[in-house]
């Protein structure tokens, strides 16, 4: 097993816990990635050490849950979460216990969420400590909450989203009455902070187990609650689901999301977004690839100066990926997909995107004041530079004057209108 330097620092710090007398593990979910025999990106600490003993034994601490118990202790130059064990007590928020009380790790385990994320590690004997049966829901993969799942579900509402993440990303099965209290609490989730739920979706969404993430989250009712007013017909979830499975392996956030609100109008689908608190570009990113998508789906109507424009856009290769899984999804032929790869690279590089032949200067010297006839001329004359209908300064001088003579000696009033 290759032992990475988070490991070596996690292990810094239950060797001097040990040494100091106290109970130390390795806890959570890096016990699980190593029985899983994947390499943990991150490692947690349990102790029976109470939080100021653990700031007395080690020189760099922080502390970030003092009322939980848990100090950040620096080691190797990484940073690791050392916890006390304890119990939690009623949890009046659905996300954080109202109070704490430290004990032993037996108490630590059973107030944990799954089981396979109960179990501890011994790094000096190599010893795995399971007091919730977290070894044989790894062999048989299955997703069960600690105790009564009711009552998991109850403390902390996120736990919801949490088993269909592990559930998905794993790819283990969700247990029966773990997954029948998942859909009896689905209605709690949103109580919990859209930036949290967004995060667990972005977990269960851009992972290459999307498909099965999405699955999960519509049989468990959970997708009818994470957007309030979007609702997905059954043919529109096999769609999202057919187009998921048939995504690139690695793809962001916002062209699943698209993926996900295709049946939805854009400025739809961006009110959806910034309910789930994503950042402006990744909303307005998200209205852009759904009010294109029409076009694509038709290149032989685009002109050069259209597929020139969308080529300059940062967001076309994920507008073209979301072109290429509608068109599976619905069992089109991949030709407007084909064409529109074809005519894109007909377009050499420099000329994607050529500097502007005229700019609003040369329209303020002829009179023309800003507004919105100024950026309708602007467009027009950049638009035929693309189309290749002018190809140098002057002949864009010459359709900048054919422009105006209609206009005629004008007010700002009149042009500004």
């Amino acid at each position: 097993m290759i032992v990475n330097r988070a490991q070596r620092a996690a292990e810094d710090i239950v060797r001097t816990l040990r040494n100091a007398g106290q109970v130390a593990y390795f806890a959570g979910g890096c016990v699980r990635d190593l029985l899983l025999g994947v390499e943990p990106k991150d490692f947690d600490v349990a102790t029976d050490a109470p939080p100021e003993r653990v700031m007395a034994l080690f020189r760099r601490t922080e502390q970030v849950g003092a009322q939980f118990g848990v100090v950040l202790v620096r080691s190797r130059g990484i940073q690791i979460e050392v916890a006390t064990f304890r119990t939690d007590g009623h949890y009046a928020d659905g996300r954080h216990p109202d109070s704490v009380e430290f004990g032993n790790e037996f108490d630590d385990a059973r107030r944990r969420d799954f089981t396979i994320n109960g179990m501890y590690f011994d790094p000096a004997s190599g010893r795995f400590i399971d007091h919730v049966g977290g070894r044989a829901d790894l062999k048989d993969k299955l997703i069960r909450a600690i105790g009564d799942p009711e009552l998991r579900f109850q403390e902390d509402h996120l736990r919801l989203l949490r088993a269909v993440r592990f559930a998905a990303r794993l790819g283990f099965a969700i247990h029966d009455d773990t997954f029948a209290a998942i859909k009896r609490h689905a209605h709690r989730l949103p109580a919990i902070s859209p930036e949290r739920v967004r995060k667990e979706l972005r977990l269960i969404l851009c992972h290459p187990a999307r498909a099965d993430g999405w699955r999960l989250l519509v049989d468990s009712g959970l997708s009818d609650t994470i957007v309030g007013g979007v609702t997905w017909s059954p043919s529109e979830v096999a769609a999202v689901a057919e187009r998921l499975a048939n995504m690139t392996e690695y793809a962001g956030f916002g062209l699943v999301l698209a993926v996900i609100f295709r049946a939805i109008a854009p400025e739809v689908a961006a009110k959806a977004c910034r309910s789930l608190r994503c950042s402006n570009v990744e909303t307005a990113g998200v209205a852009w690839m759904l009010a294109q998508l029409p076009r694509v789906q038709k290149p032989a109507n685009l002109e050069t100066a259209d597929i020139k424009l969308l080529l300059a856009d940062s967001r076309f290769e994920e507008l073209l990926e979301l072109l290429r899984v509608d068109l599976l999804a619905d069992a089109r032929p991949p030709h407007p997909y084909q064409m529109l790869r074809e005519r894109c690279a007909a377009i050499p590089p420099d000329q994607v995107s050529p500097a502007p032949l005229i700019t609003g200067t040369d329209l303020l010297d002829r009179g023309v004041p800003q507004g919105p006839q100024y950026a309708r001329i602007l467009d027009a004359i950049y638009r035929a530079q693309l189309n290749e209908e002018i190809n140098d300064q002057s002949e864009a001088l010459i359709r900048l004057e054919d422009m105006l003579k209609p206009i005629g000696p004008s007010t700002d009033e009149s042009l500004g209108q």
